[in-house]
């Protein structure tokens, strides 16, 4: 069964920096992507980056465009997002998902199209 496990957040200050990792397993094919998603209190979860398999290609949302980078360990076995000059406005849980299958077209910016969703992990910044 597949499984995605995040972890790396934390409390941090305006400025500084963490990196998310997730750790990938049980999977028996390669998803069309996978992302990173966050929800802020009494907001609604939204994509963060997206990473497509099968191009490599990346996408980020516009808000942590030249902030933030998704990428992958060789072994495909993490996914991690580096984050840098976090804001307050960062603050959040952060989950990653995968969804489809490779070749499978899907959009992965659709919270409702991830089919695979770890537990989350919380970040805070402070101003």
């Amino acid at each position: 069964q597949e499984q995605l496990a995040e972890s790396g957040g934390g409390s941090v200050q305006a400025g500084g920096s963490l990196t998310l990792s997730c750790a990938i397993s049980g999977y028996t094919f390669t998803p069309t992507c996978m992302g990173w998603f966050r929800q802020a209190p009494g907001k609604e979860r939204e994509r963060v980056a997206t990473l497509y398999t099968s191009t490599a290609d990346k996408i980020y949302a516009a808000s942590v465009k030249g902030r933030f980078t998704i990428s992958q360990d060789n072994s495909e076995s993490t996914l991690y997002l580096q984050m840098n000059n976090l804001e307050p406005e960062d603050t959040g849980s952060y989950y990653c998902a995968t969804g489809g299958r490779f070749g499978e077209r899907l959009n992965c910016a659709n919270v409702r199209e991830m089919d695979v969703w770890g537990k989350g992990t919380l970040v805070t910044v402070s101003s």
